[in-house]
């Protein structure tokens, strides 16, 4: 059968010093390579324009997901490589996405594998070991969840398979994104967490930061990853931490 067309999406905001790196990861493969951008301040959107490959669309930021479920429903193919500019498409996985198109009967959503680096080190434990996205699926069937942070492919009622080429994640630019994404991320997290914890209490300041390190770097082999591990699980149990002090503030700020 004649391979099926594909769309590839990203959404965007101040990526000018990433994305060309992976969009030369996907040159050529796709003749709707769809850009969201929220309206970057770094001349991404300036160098994306000037890309006769590239349909870029500038839109407000809400979210994540709602970002990228927008995009999702004005691809113009029914199967979709949703990426984010700071990850490449390896060409084992670019290979075997191409062997899939002309597969008769697929699934509904397929998991990638990603290779994480940090600080210049490939990170091989730290959490990250099994880390998996749903990046290819069809258009119609699926959407991503609302969360804040780490918002996800909704697979319930979906057939899932799992791809064996890799995506490259070049997660963090440098420790000071790392420290700005994690302070981020709690914030937002504090707004999830914030029906579920009625009480804030030193288990949540004290315990379950702790938890977080001692699973990461023990249970999980954050040791084995040397000093860039160090960094990673202390950071991470810091964002636990900070997650419940932003909503512990934000309480008593409404009360004073």
């Amino acid at each position: 059968m004649t391979p099926r067309p594909f769309s590839i999406i990203y959404t965007t905001f101040n990526e000018a010093d990433v994305i060309e790196r992976s969009l030369a990861s996907v040159e050529g493969w796709s003749d709707d390579l769809q850009i969201v951008d929220s309206f970057s301040t770094d001349g991404t959107a300036e160098l994306l324009a000037g890309r006769p490959d590239v349909r870029l669309v500038q839109r407000p930021y809400s979210g994540p997901s709602d970002q990228k479920n927008w995009a999702i429903a004005r691809a113009r193919h029914e199967w979709i490589l949703l990426l984010d500019a700071d990850e490449l498409v390896t060409p084992e996985l670019r290979e075997e996405v191409d062997a899939l198109r002309s597969v008769p009967d697929l699934q509904d959503a397929y998991w990638i594998r990603r290779t994480n680096f940090f600080m210049g080190r490939r990170i091989r434990y730290s959490g990250w070991r099994n880390d998996r996205v749903v990046r290819f699926f069809h258009r119609d069937r699926a959407r991503y969840n609302d969360r804040q942070v780490h918002e996800e492919i909704e697979v319930a009622g979906l057939r899932v398979g799992q791809l064996n080429g890799r995506l490259e994640h070049y997660t963090f630019k440098n420790l000071d994104h790392f420290l700005d994404k994690t302070r981020r991320y709690a914030r937002w997290k504090a707004a999830d967490a914030a029906d579920r914890t009625p009480r804030i209490n030193l288990f949540h300041l004290l315990v379950k930061p702790g938890f977080r390190f001692f699973n990461q770097y023990v249970l999980k082999g954050g040791f084995l990853d040397g000093r860039e591990g160090l960094v990673i699980c202390y950071v991470l149990a810091y964002g636990v931490f900070l997650r419940y002090a932003y909503l512990l503030a934000e309480r008593r700020n409404l009360r004073a």
